[in-house]
């Protein structure tokens, strides 16, 4: 069967409108779950991906997720065509749901890190609000451990973009490398130069943890800067 009709008769309209309401102003949602786009991808990954990888005829936001799921799931390419597809793929970002789920299905990053580094590296310099999104949520998804953490901290001080979803993915990045290294992010937090807004949402994340104490959600609440206009 065609790709396009797959999804199309797979489409909830009940889940088209939940999808919509977590991605405003997003389009052309046809509301296909993710067990279901899933199981697509397996598919795919298994005869055909470079046949539908090379198709540039998207219409659909399931059909870009599809894309970066499929990459996700191939078994029989090298590390340096991987790459090469991934970065393929980025511009097709336009919103953070697909951008958390690519990056979630690259596990093959976990037993490559080094090889990916500086495909991570370079797209925190982007001007494109998703590409720079794309950079922090590999970090913290594949980088947070004792070789990369402190670089991790220092990427996360130093970037430029003030995207919100940038920012929000600063925070999230900023809590994940606090449940692992509390004592060194907190020394990080403690001298950070990042805006209010981010530092802010940064101890909300913190706090919001289900790993976080009841000392630990004092603390953020104690660490809050105070505007003194």
């Amino acid at each position: 069967m065609n790709i396009k009709a797959q999804l199309l008769e797979l489409a909830d309209p009940g889940y088209q409108a939940f999808t919509e309401r977590l991605i405003p102003g997003h389009k052309n949602i046809l509301g296909v779950r993710l067990p279901l786009l899933r199981k697509v991808a397996k598919e795919i990954a298994k005869e055909n991906w470079r046949e539908f990888l090379k198709q540039n005829d998207e219409v659909y936001f399931e059909e870009i997720m599809l894309k970066g799921m499929v990459i996700g799931y191939i078994k029989d390419a090298s590390v340096n065509e991987i790459i090469k597809l991934i970065e393929t793929f980025i511009p097709k970002m336009d919103n953070w749901s697909v951008c958390d789920s690519f990056c979630a299905g690259l596990k093959i990053t976990k037993h490559h890190q080094e090889k990916f580094w500086p495909l991570i590296c370079s797209s925190l310099s982007s001007e494109d609000e998703f590409e720079v999104r794309f950079g922090i949520v590999m970090m913290l998804t594949y980088y947070v451990d004792n070789r990369y953490v402190n670089d991790v901290l220092n990427h996360l001080e130093h970037l430029s973009h003030s995207g919100y979803y940038v920012r929000m993915a600063i925070a999230w990045a900023i809590s994940a490398c606090y449940v692992k290294y509390p004592n060194l992010t907190l020394a990080y937090l403690k001298e950070t130069k990042l805006d209010t807004f981010t530092y802010h949402k940064a101890l909300q994340k913190i706090s919001e943890s289900l790993k976080s104490d009841v000392s630990t959600k004092e603390m953020m609440k104690q660490m809050k800067r105070v505007d003194h206009c």
